[in-house]
């Protein structure tokens, strides 16, 4: 994949850096971006895992949605075609399916019909819904609701009783949403979980004009806000239950420049307070306002860092997971940890470079993140790279 003159499709310098990044990411044997390019200096950085390849594929379709033009280079029909019918056939998530409905309505692009065959399958059995995570039912109900917009109402009867679920099951008193439905573990929720269903409920509060969603996500936001970490991070685990951060780590640079602009772009539109002046924060922390003063970004290959986490952490999450039942047990909030007990994860991923589209495609209103030097200056510089 070659994307010729990128600077001419949009007007921002980070959609172009986007842009650039994902041409390092596509693998052109399969049509599809990879799963991980890993930024350790290897001979061969690409590293493929189909199930992953092929959900990641979507979330930067679904991005590119955002664009005014999309480059010449990108074959989003075709791409998107070869990489759905995939779904039924590889291990996927539940999610999966609900990102194919999300893009296929933003590209007015059809779901094929053994795809919308295993959709039907998988709702019309509510028992599928009790093994629900926080993000196959918030990507499922946002890609309903997506369909539903396009003029798509095939799966819309669905819609209202899977809200219905979501505030039953996994809407907490604290504003935080649960990860699952049933069980000790639900309340032991990530970023994810609250990003997911937080644009679920604004997707179908926007669509029925449904009060209580909007109530529901803005809640969600709110209490997000109150809990940013002290240099705009955004904490991964938090205890749903009682309203706390469980750990802050992993700090992941896509939550701070792209799944949190997402859905606080949505809070700001409802009148949440600070839901701008966070967004700004936590974009902050990728251009090195963080504890290691550290810029999340590889500028020369268009790329970013994935994360930063506690050096020990690099290759298991067993001790995070001890940590957060202990804070959860004991309700002990948790803080940041020492700079010098701190690494970064040096890989990027496909969908990162994604969410970049998704929240900020159409914005033009921040430019001091959009038009932000860094990107410019890499842009000005691209030569020397593709």
């Amino acid at each position: 994949m070659n994307i010729v003159g990128s600077r001419s499709f949009v007007s921002s310098p980070l959609v172009n850096y986007a842009l650039k990044g994902l041409q390092r990411c596509w693998l052109p044997d399969h049509g599809r971006w990879s799963h991980i390019y890993h930024l350790d200096g290897r001979d061969q950085p690409n590293e493929s895992l189909p199930r992953s390849d092929v959900f990641y594929t979507l979330n930067v379709l679904l991005g590119l949605s955002r664009l005014s033009r999309v480059p010449n280079g990108i074959n989003v029909s075709a791409t998107f075609e070869r990489n759905v019918l995939q779904l039924p056939r590889l291990p996927v998530e539940k999610y999966a399916f609900g990102m194919a409905l999300w893009a296929a309505a933003e590209l007015n692009l059809d779901v094929p019909a053994e795809v919308m065959h295993h959709i039907e399958a998988l709702l019309s059995e509510k028992k599928n819904w009790c093994r629900f995570r926080a993000q196959d039912l918030g990507m499922i109900l946002s890609g309903i609701v997506a369909q539903a917009r396009a003029g798509r109402d095939e799966f819309y009867r669905f819609a209202k009783p899977l809200f219905a679920f979501l505030v039953d099951r996994y809407h907490g008193a604290s504003g935080l949403f649960f990860d699952e439905p049933f069980g000790l573990r639900r309340r032991f929720a990530s970023f994810a979980s609250q990003t997911y269903l937080n644009l679920a409920c604004y997707a179908y509060g926007e669509f029925e004009r449904n009060r209580r969603a909007i109530e529901n996500a803005n809640a969600c936001a709110r209490k997000l806000i109150d809990l940013q970490g002290p240099h705009g991070e955004w904490p991964w685990f938090f205890d749903a239950q009682k309203g706390f951060v469980l750990d802050f780590y992993e700090v992941y640079s896509v939550h701070q420049y792209g799944m949190a602009p997402a859905l606080l772009e949505c809070a700001e539109r409802h009148g949440v307070a600070g839901a701008r002046e966070a967004l700004i924060r936590g974009f902050e922390w990728v251009l090195g306002h963080n504890q290691l003063a550290k810029l999340m970004l590889v500028p020369g290959k268009h790329l970013s860092i994935r994360s930063q986490l506690r050096k020990h952490e690099l290759h298991t999450n067993k001790f995070r997971m001890v940590r957060a039942v202990h804070n959860a047990y004991f309700g002990c909030s948790a803080g940041l940890t020492e700079p010098a007990n701190l690494r970064v994860r040096l890989e990027c991923r496909s969908y990162e470079l994604g969410w970049i589209l998704w929240s900020f495609g159409k914005r033009a209103d921040l430019s001091r993140l959009t038009h932000n030097p860094i990107f410019v200056d890499a842009l000005d510089h691209s030569q020397d790279y593709v």
